[in-house]
C-alpha cells in the first residue's frame, strides 16, 4: 500500500459540511391557523402555464426535419418561423440559431433564450403547432426590443388551425 505524501508547508484540508446538511432537518409540517397553505407549492408552481418544460420543447433530428419537410413558414425581418401540425395537444418549440449568421456563442444563446421567453408568453394562444424557429439574417447590431418584437409578430401571423394557408 503506498502513502500519500503530503508538502510541510501545505495546510490541511478544512473539512466543508454541504449546504443540505448544514440545515436542521424539517419536521413534519403544521398547518396554518387558517387551515390552507400559504401559496401555491412548488410542484403546482412548476406547472403554471409559463414554465418551458421537455414536453414543450423538439427535441430529436425527426422532430425537426417533419417541421422542415412540411414547408410552411411564416417570415419576418430576422427570423423565419417554421410550423406543422403537432402530435400533441399543445404547442412546441425547436430554436435553430447558424454560426454563420451568429457568430458567437453568447449571441446564439441570447437568440434561443429571448426565443423560449416569447414563446412561453404565447404559448396559450398559439394553436398545436411544431414549431421551428430558425435565424435568417445576421443580427450584428440590432437591439433585443426588434429580435423580441419581431418573433411577436411571427408567432401573430402564424395560421390559427383549421383554417390553413
Amino acid at each position: 500500500m503506498a502513502v500519500a505524501r503530503s508538502s510541510p508547508l501545505a495546510a490541511p484540508r478544512a473539512v466543508i459540511a454541504s449546504p443540505s446538511e448544514a440545515r436542521p432537518q424539517a419536521g413534519p409540517e403544521i398547518p396554518s391557523p387558517a387551515g390552507g397553505s400559504d401559496g401555491p407549492s412548488d410542484e403546482t408552481a412548476s406547472k403554471a402555464g409559463f414554465g418551458f418544460g421537455a414536453s414543450l420543447r423538439l427535441h430529436k433530428t425527426d422532430e425537426f426535419s417533419s417541421v422542415f419537410a412540411f414547408r410552411r413558414v411564416v417570415r419576418g425581418r430576422y427570423f423565419a418561423l417554421h410550423y406543422c401540425p403537432g402530435q400533441v395537444d399543445t404547442a412546441r418549440l425547436g430554436v435553430v440559431v447558424a454560426k454563420k449568421l451568429a457568430k458567437r456563442a453568447v449571441q446564439r444563446n441570447l437568440l434561443k433564450r429571448i426565443g423560449r421567453d416569447v414563446f412561453r408568453h404565447a404559448r396559450a394562444s398559439l394553436p398545436a403547432y411544431d414549431l421551428v424557429l430558425r435565424l435568417s439574417a445576421k443580427v450584428a447590431d440590432v437591439s433585443k426590443r426588434s429580435l423580441r418584437e419581431d418573433m411577436v409578430a411571427l408567432f401573430e401571423r402564424l395560421p390559427r388551425q383549421g383554417t390553413g394557408k
